[in-house]
């Protein structure tokens, strides 16, 4: 079996801009390629996970979201960090949804799909609802990140994330995750 790292996509991979549809306006985070390279030529796939609750209420369609994660994915795959699948749940958070974090199931149909050990695979992202669908699906680890959002849950919702491991950003991660693979 695989060992992915799940990674939510604003505040976490890029820069967060409320209600992103453009991929002119993506900005990823400097550091981000050159952390998920390390992590893919260590055998890791990459996921992306995302809510983009503005498409449930209708700010922009599902194919803008796609079109924007396409943007992010070769973006990154020009330095070497390959993504093997973006899911996007597109319902508001008021809507009913199988699939909107904190739900683990992208990560069960991720799990499904590329043979995935969850139990030796990490959730990433900015957000408590990050954690807890990393949590939800039994991944080994849930990080989160002090972009985007993750200052204020860090400050605000300290016990909660308790489980988490609290990191700067992506480079921080990945340097966490290879070194326990050293042991």
């Amino acid at each position: 079996m695989k060992r992915a790292v799940f990674l939510d996509r604003d505040g976490t991979l890029i820069v967060e801009k409320n209600y992103l549809h453009k991929p002119e306006d993506v900005e990823i985070f400097p550091g981000t390629g050159a952390a998920l390279k390390k992590l893919c030529a260590a055998g890791f796939q990459l996921i992306m996970v995302t809510n983009q609750s503005g498409i449930g209420r209708g700010y922009y369609t599902l194919a803008d979201a796609e079109r924007v994660n396409e943007h992010v994915c070769n973006l990154l795959a020009a330095e070497g960090a390959l993504f093997e699948k973006c899911y996007i749940a597109p319902e508001a958070p008021d809507q009913p949804s199988r699939v909107r974090k904190p739900s683990p199931q992208f990560l069960l149909d991720a799990r499904d799909e590329f043979n995935l050990n969850l139990a030796e695979s990490f959730m990433v992202g900015d957000k408590l609802i990050d954690l807890e669908c990393g949590w939800n699906a039994g991944v080994k680890k849930s990080f989160l990140v002090r972009t985007g959002y993750g200052k204020e849950v860090e400050r605000d919702d300290a016990e909660n994330i308790s489980r988490a491991v609290v990191v700067d950003g992506l480079t921080e991660m990945a340097e966490w995750i290879l070194k326990s693979l050293r042991g």
